[in-house]
């Protein structure tokens, strides 16, 4: 009985059909981040397990329950990345581009891996977006992070995206909101989670971040944060939020947002949609003050987010919005005989080198069925070449939409010919083309 090899569990397989839906995603963060000025950074799938526990925190649930650990004889452990911020910090600091000028920004568009129940819009592999600003302790920089995010949001087309702010202040304000929460959650301790009663010891800002509704339930009236910032810190938050309308961007602060790693200080956020259930959170991030010294670093102020691709997906979908079309086949060369077989491999080569989308048969078939071929991959034209075409040199160009056919040289004047065609076609039908070639009219260009 043959082995029947299936996709594990928590991942998903990008297929052909789906794939201009990524493109869309992809192409959009990538130009609103290298117009905001950050630049492209590609890190390893791996990294020593350690880097990981110093970043993330030892306390969080990805470090104690679902990261994917590996060793070899005699070496390090090494860990599938969970996300994308401490990889990122560690090739910064590693390869001295911190010694390059500040502020750094780079961004990224990567695979994590988080060993966690698979649900939607929660993959053991998924995808982020992700954005890291290094040398600047204003907090204009953390409202241009945070417009960043909201540009890409904006520019994919979603709506009712709601952006949850909150500061959770620096060491010196979390100490004094750590002992206020031990108090509180304390005469509770027999009524939280398992997981939470080790928490209440070591973190217990991470009460505030578990997913069980009975511990909700306590903590809602649970002390903030925002009532324990020191001067400085308070004075901070109170700039972003400054910032923010200026640029005209609506946020709510949400005292109880405290993201779900250890390294973020002061100004953390959200955006989350209303349109996928429960997995609602599609960005989110904040300031790591002092993540790039913990890393080995010399003392640097830094702020980031990461955006779930899956979840942007998830909610564009379901808010139906525009997704780039698929390219089709410009040309496909239907042959009929050896000879003609062979002048459609020259052909394709040739209008292949000018940049169309050619294709021509590759498995023997017949006439008919190179048609029905042809339809089927939305070939926009279509040339039929025989033993006729080849004694005239010239053939049909049949427009596949409108079934209108026109004469066509085989000769030297083939790509002209089908050029011109090609134009006036993509002038009645694709609106984007036709926007950017009146643009250029406008400016006098041909």
């Amino acid at each position: 009985m043959a082995l029947t090899v299936k996709r594990p569990n928590g991942t998903q397989d990008i297929v052909p059909n789906e794939v201009n839906k990524w493109h869309t995603v992809e192409s959009v963060v990538k130009d609103t981040a290298e117009q905001f000025g950050f630049r492209e950074i590609r890190i390893p799938t791996f990294e020593e397990t350690g880097l990981f526990v110093r970043s993330v925190g030892d306390t969080t649930d990805v470090v104690q329950k679902e990261m994917y650990t590996v060793s070899s004889a005699g070496e390090k452990t090494y860990t599938l990345r969970p996300e994308g911020t401490a990889g990122t910090i560690r090739a910064i600091i590693e390869n001295g581009i911190l010694n390059e000028g500040l502020p750094q920004k780079v961004y990224y568009t990567l695979s994590c891996f988080r060993h966690e129940k698979a649900q939607k819009g929660r993959l053991r592999e998924f995808h982020q977006f992700g954005c890291e600003l290094l040398g600047s302790a204003s907090p204009a920089a953390d409202a241009d992070a945070i417009a960043l995010a909201h540009n890409v949001l904006d520019r994919l087309g979603l709506k009712n995206i709601r952006l949850n702010i909150n500061s959770i202040g620096c060491p010196e304000c979390r100490a004094k909101y750590r002992e206020a929460l031990k108090a509180y959650f304390e005469p509770h301790r027999s009524e939280l989670c398992e997981t939470c009663r080790e928490r209440l010891d070591k973190n217990p800002m991470r009460l505030l971040d578990c997913k069980s509704k009975e511990d909700q339930e306590i903590a809602k009236d649970a002390p903030v944060i925002t009532d324990y910032l020191c001067e400085e810190c308070a004075a901070h938050f109170e700039s972003v939020k400054k910032q923010l309308g200026i640029m005209g961007i609506d946020f709510v602060v949400n005292p109880k947002i405290v993201r779900g790693l250890d390294y973020y200080t002061r100004t953390v956020f959200e955006f989350i949609s209303e349109d996928i259930g429960s997995q609602g959170t599609v960005c989110g991030g904040g300031r790591y003050d002092g993540l790039v010294e913990e890393l080995g670093g010399k003392p640097t102020p830094a702020l980031g987010f990461a955006m779930g691709l899956e979840r942007i997906l998830l909610t564009m979908e379901a808010q139906g919005c525009e997704f780039m079309e698929q390219r089709t086949c410009d040309l496909y060369l239907v042959s009929m005989g050896d000879a003609a077989a062979e002048k459609a491999v020259e052909i394709t080569a040739r209008l292949r080198e000018e940049g169309f989308y050619v294709e021509y048969d590759l498995v023997g078939r017949g006439l008919k069925a190179q048609m029905k071929y042809a339809d089927k991959i939305r070939a926009k034209y279509v040339i039929v070449i025989g033993d006729s075409e080849l004694e005239s040199g010239s053939a049909k160009l049949k427009n596949m939409a409108t079934g209108e056919q026109s004469d066509i040289s085989l000769g030297e004047a083939l790509l002209d010919d089908f050029g011109a065609k090609y134009y006036e076609m993509m002038l009645d039908t694709d609106d984007d083309f036709r926007s950017f070639v009146e643009a250029f009219a406008d400016n006098g260009q041909e």
